[in-house]
């Protein structure tokens, strides 16, 4: 179990200790409030995992964009430095 199942297990029977559970509505009641939050806690978990898988894309996706910009900024520099070389083998004539 995750840490957070067996929180709101413990805190279950501990309401269940207090409370003295004397009837079964008291009882069904508390069940309903329990699934209620173990539906709350399963949706909170896919909802992480979505954001999780969604950082990863983001994330290689912003790697590719950085190699490609730095392929970018050498090519540009590369051209740079032709031009430069042609300038001045011109300005040598």
């Amino acid at each position: 179990m995750k840490q957070s199942q067996l929180k709101i297990v413990f805190a279950a029977a501990v309401l269940m200790g207090l409370a003295g559970c004397s009837n079964t509505s008291s009882l069904d009641a508390l069940r309903s409030d329990i699934q209620k939050a173990q539906s709350t806690a399963d949706g909170a978990a896919s909802d992480a995992k979505a954001a999780r898988a969604d950082a990863a894309n983001a994330s290689q996706t912003a790697a590719d964009a950085k190699a490609t910009a730095d392929e970018a900024k050498a090519m540009a520099q590369d051209t740079d430095a032709r031009i430069d070389r042609m300038f001045k083998k011109a300005m040598h004539k």
